[in-house]
């Protein structure tokens, strides 16, 4: 199929999702950029934005309906992975089964007329964006980085200087096994004094 490479896509972001949600601790969810500044999405709000706003998308843009609440009846940090993990699953599901004629065929995109194909690769780029601003809010509250893309600061730095791609739960099986009993995440050994930025600062 010509688009499988967007499932493909998908099926790693959600659990790029998951896993970013996973490294925030239950009490960080009132917290935001700036203390105070209702401006900025606290982690819960980015939570109930990122599912709110994907089933919107499915929903709408690409005729795909879950059939469940988009939200958890309680929201926690662990109920909002559940959530998300459950429902993205069963959009995969339904991504798979697919044709390239839906693909390319014209949906609606808020005013626009856009293929679907079109509007999985902005919904991705939605996705990431707002994974990226919750990955500077972990840094802004202080905590390790387990790796997303590619190597972190805590991974051991740099990919120029051969750090490692450490990932904290090898699955989302893992991950909800571990984050039940508390977090039993990859340890991670940090960058033993190497670079971690390409411009770091000069004492």
């Amino acid at each position: 199929m010509r688009y499988e490479f967007l499932v493909e896509t998908y099926e790693t972001e959600r659990i790029k999702v998951v896993s970013v949600w996973s490294e925030f601790r239950d009490h960080d969810l009132p917290a935001r950029p700036r203390d105070g500044d209702a401006r900025g999405r606290s982690v819960q709000e980015q939570m109930v934005h990122q599912c709110v706003s994907e089933n919107l998308w499915f929903v709408n843009m690409l005729g795909i309906d879950v059939g469940a609440p988009p939200l958890p009846a309680t929201e926690t940090r662990l109920e909002f992975m559940k959530r998300y993990a459950e429902d993205s699953e069963k959009r995969l599901t339904a991504l798979r089964t697919k044709d390239d004629v839906w693909w390319e065929s014209e949906t609606k995109f808020f005013d626009l007329q856009r293929s679907r194909a079109w509007v999985m690769v902005r919904r991705i780029a939605h996705t990431a964006h707002h994974r990226g601003q919750q990955m500077a809010m972990l840094r802004m509250l202080g905590r390790d980085l387990h790796s997303n893309y590619g190597p972190t600061a805590d991974t051991g730095g740099l990919m120029q200087n051969h750090a490692p791609t450490i990932y904290g739960y090898p699955n989302l099986n893992a991950l909800f096994d571990g984050e039940a009993a508390g977090g039993k995440k990859t340890p991670l050994p940090g960058a033993a004094g190497k670079a971690v930025t390409e411009r770091p600062d000069k004492k």
